[in-house]
């Protein structure tokens, strides 16, 4: 299975784009957003290909040629304005699902914020509310479609090392999770076909992550 990782140079990314490389039957496509970032994924063997998530829909069509999956794991970041959230959170992964379908791309993974629902952007202080309200309606249009998606709502994320140990459920408590487990979340998703048409919260936990993407 060949995937393109949208966002690969992100924390979550690089983590994930590294543990497809090493995964049997998995191939990485990483894609960035300018070649100075390319040195890094080439050492590891994956494919790279330059486009800006706020270049046109065919742009991201033409980088998704030839994948079996895609995985939107981009985001604008916490040091960005309101304006960089709605081009990158929302209008970026809203224009991936719609490069997907002209890419004749089926299986989608989105990594999305832990609470998307209405009443988390209603909860949020102001100054996170936008960045909820754009993973909302970006989970609502990929729901909308007739893709074999995965959503994923990790909790907050942290640059400890992995552990291999989560909880995973529709709705659990709110606690941290590592990115590098994270990415080995999304890898167990894409290998397990019972994680289509779902979404699932997942945090720090006592299960091992296969464990927990069987109970799903």
């Amino acid at each position: 299975m060949k995937i393109l990782v949208v966002g690969a140079n992100g924390q979550i990314g690089k983590h994930l784009v590294s543990f497809i490389q090493e995964s049997d039957g998995l191939q990485a496509k990483a894609m960035i957003r300018n070649e100075e970032q390319a040195p890094f994924f080439e050492n590891l063997g994956a494919e790279t290909v330059v486009v800006d998530l706020e270049q046109d829909i065919d742009s991201i069509a033409k980088a998704a040629e030839g994948v079996d999956a895609i995985v939107f794991t981009a985001g604008s970041g916490p040091h960005t304005g309101k304006d960089k959230t709605i081009m990158i959170d929302l209008d970026g992964a809203v224009k991936t699902v719609e490069a997907a379908k002209v890419a004749g791309v089926k299986r989608f993974v989105m990594i999305s914020s832990f609470d998307t629902r209405r009443e988390a952007i209603q909860a949020s202080p102001s100054s996170f509310a936008p960045y909820v309200a754009a993973k909302h309606y970006a989970d609502e249009w990929l729901r909308s479609t007739n893709l074999d998606y995965t959503i994923i709502h990790p909790g907050l994320l942290t640059n400890d090392k992995g552990t291999g140990l989560v909880k995973i459920g529709a709705e659990v408590e709110r606690g941290e999770i590592p990115r590098e487990d994270v990415a080995s979340v999304i890898v167990a998703s894409l290998e397990n076909e019972t994680t289509i048409g779902k979404e699932f919260q997942v945090v720090s936990g006592t299960k091992t992550i296969k464990e927990a993407i069987n109970s799903i």
